[in-house]
């Protein structure tokens, strides 16, 4: 019998915890909660999730704690926060902790089930990745390890981020458009209507590592009204 999907539930807010445990159940997923932060660690670390689902605000330990320990146990692990819709500086840092990605409170049911599921989607394809790619005389990216150097500053790259780097590498004769990124890396459907700034914010993430001057992009460079491209020279 196939294993069914595993997904942990960190939100204190009993009324939203049993909410989404109800959806995720009708959905047929395997669901386990735990009502604060040290809970959740603990069973963030002790169990095998194929997703966590992770509010910032918790008792105890806040998620932005939870998804730094997650990340720095195991770089795989698929992880959305769950955050208030205007607090933009949560979705900002949890994205660079690592998270995959975000679902704004309040949220349609729709919505979650949608991020949920190109989440898990996108970890079960598998990235695949095997070889190196140079960008000018400075930065050397190993995409096998997860790891880099520009100039003599070693660098160190999440899985996502990793991805975005090879698709855009793939594609290095053209500009890709956002949308094409949320299909290809995050794994959305087309046309699915997400409203999400994770595109936006890892791109910026990986500017700060692989650009001398982040501030003025030679390799990860944004064309205007056509999306992201990635000059190797």
């Amino acid at each position: 019998m196939q294993r069914k999907t595993r997904i942990l539930i960190v939100e204190d807010e009993a009324a939203i915890r049993t909410g989404l445990m109800d959806v995720l159940l009708f959905h047929g997923y395997d669901v386990e909660a735990a009502a604060d932060g040290h809970e959740g660690l603990d069973k963030a670390l002790s169990g095998t999730f194929d997703l966590i689902l992770l509010d910032v605000m918790l008792p105890g330990v806040n998620g932005f704690e939870i998804c730094r320990r997650i990340r720095s146990e195991d770089p795989d692990q698929p992880v959305i926060i769950l955050t208030a819709k205007s607090q933009d500086e949560d979705i900002i840092q949890g994205l660079s902790l690592g998270a995959d990605d975000y679902v704004p409170k309040p949220f349609s049911v729709a919505q979650l089930v949608l991020r949920v599921q190109a989440v898990l989607r996108r970890a079960h394809i598998g990235v695949g990745l095997d070889h190196r790619i140079r960008l000018g005389d400075e930065v050397e990216v190993d995409m096998r390890n997860l790891s880099g150097r520009r100039g003599e500053e070693t660098l160190s790259f999440t899985r996502r981020e990793m991805e975005i780097l090879r698709y855009l590498f793939a594609n290095s004769e053209r500009p890709v458009p956002r949308d094409e990124l949320l299909t290809r890396v995050w794994g959305y459907a087309r046309h699915s209507d997400i409203e999400t700034r994770t595109v936006d914010i890892h791109v910026a993430k990986l500017r700060r590592k692989i650009e001398p001057d982040s501030g003025k992009p030679r390799y990860l460079v944004t064309v205007r009204g056509a999306g992201y491209r990635l000059l190797t020279d």
